[in-house]
């Protein structure tokens, strides 16, 4: 069974000219990791505000971790988590306070040791006294990274995970990823423009634009198929309607 499968999800505001998401379908493994590639205004952020439940479909099915999100999202919610670095946590609390409040919030057992845990790992023993409102923009996003494994999720919704990260931090969590991974089985559905990022992490890639899915698969199979060096140049021709290579699989869609 997929950690996530979604099937023809769309998404039309009222008044927009066309769908901010156009009847999309996709599966994720677990302990798979997809990504979701594509411009501004692609879609990406609307497809996980849908899975998370904080859109409701135009029409569309999701089904995570087993569980219908129309019918029964609070049963999966409880075992899925996300992690954004434009979402703010309140100002005024302190790392501690926020985590022990989402600790609580997920029923964590223990969860002053769950804590120490990822302050450990994630670097954030200085931090955990200090109100969130105080923290630097690379450090609000180790803390995002914090509250959404506080509760070992099973499936991880993850928006720009590493945005305002250095070269070093970030590779520092892209390996904690990995390796989360591996050790829990978790599934990964990841938006990010950083295409070193997307190749490293993701075995599948979803190029979205205008709300549809325009292309999908691995980033080694998506190089080929635009006979480009790097997934960066694949992102290019897509946001530049170039024309694709020869070899281009009519049937990847």
């Amino acid at each position: 069974m997929p950690a996530l499968a979604v099937e023809n999800l769309t998404k039309r505001y009222p008044g927009g000219a066309a769908p901010a998401v156009d009847a999309i379908s996709f599966e994720v493994a677990p302990g798979g990791t997809v990504g979701l590639l594509g411009g501004n205004g692609a879609g990406k952020t609307t497809t996980i505000a849908m899975v998370l439940g904080l859109l409701i479909p135009t029409e569309g099915r999701i089904v995570a971790l087993g569980h219908d999100m129309a019918r029964d999202r609070f049963a999966a919610l409880a075992r899925m988590n996300f992690s954004s670095p434009y979402l703010a946590l309140p100002h005024r609390l302190s790392v501690r306070e926020n985590l022990t409040v989402y600790a609580h919030l997920y029923d964590v057992a223990r969860p002053a040791r769950r804590i120490a845990e990822l302050a450990d790992e994630l670097d954030l023993g200085e931090l955990l006294d200090r109100p969130s409102g105080q923290l630097s923009a690379g450090q609000k996003t180790r803390v995002a990274l914090a509250k959404s494994l506080i509760n070992r999720p099973e499936l991880l919704l993850l928006d720009e995970p590493t945005a305002s990260l250095d070269p070093d931090t970030g590779d520092v969590v892209r390996t904690w990823l990995e390796r989360y991974r591996a050790a829990s089985g978790c599934a990964l559905l990841l938006a990010s423009h950083n295409m070193a990022e997307v190749e490293r992490l993701c075995d599948q890639v979803l190029m979205m634009k205008r709300g549809r899915i325009v292309d999908r698969g691995s980033p080694a199979e998506l190089i080929a198929r635009y006979g480009r060096e790097d997934l960066e140049e694949v992102f290019l021709d897509i946001a530049r309607d170039r024309a694709l290579s020869r070899d281009r699989a009519h049937e990847a869609v």
